[in-house]
């Protein structure tokens, strides 16, 4: 399989995020990696999925406003958007990244103990990747923009607690 690493984004991966497409059933469920770039905010952490050094995902780390509706939790960080291109689908790329994201905060995000994220009702697929990577559903429930979301939390342990 190819090589996947979780990368900070830099231009030089550009040219491979402005030219992301998602099949059109799931536009609805996430932000192309060009969109969510020019409207990132000093509260952002823009994360390349890297196969091979060339960009198939992305995904945002934040800790923003949007929190207080996931967590109470001060020391976690939301991942939103991520999205792997349509040509790139189906070889286990997200589900690598998701594997790995733990050992990439520890290492890039020491103070975060915990990655939350939403996912919508009706999006199975995603829903299955993150259960199968770690996240646990917690029972709640926020509206989103195309309906209602479930919650998901991963708890990230540092090495005194591994």
């Amino acid at each position: 399989m190819n090589q996947v690493r979780l990368v900070h984004y830099s231009e030089e991966h550009l040219a491979d995020l402005e030219n992301f497409i998602l099949p059109k059933e799931q536009e609805q469920f996430t932000t192309l990696p060009a969109d969510q770039l020019i409207r990132l905010t000093g509260d952002q952490w823009p994360v390349v999925i890297t196969a091979d050094e060339k960009a198939v995902g992305f995904f945002v780390l934040e800790q923003s406003e949007r929190l207080n509706h996931y967590t109470q939790n001060e020391s976690a960080y939301l991942l939103a958007s991520l999205s792997i291109t349509k040509g790139q689908q189906g070889k286990g790329f997200a589900k690598e990244a998701m594997n790995l994201l733990p050992e990439w905060v520890r290492q890039e995000i020491p103070m975060c103990d915990e990655v939350v994220l939403s996912v919508n009702l009706k999006n199975d697929a995603a829903f299955r990747l993150y259960l199968s990577t770690g996240f646990e559903d917690t029972g709640r429930r926020i509206t989103g923009p195309v309906g209602e979301q479930r919650v998901m939390s991963r708890m990230i342990k540092n090495e005194r607690e591994r």
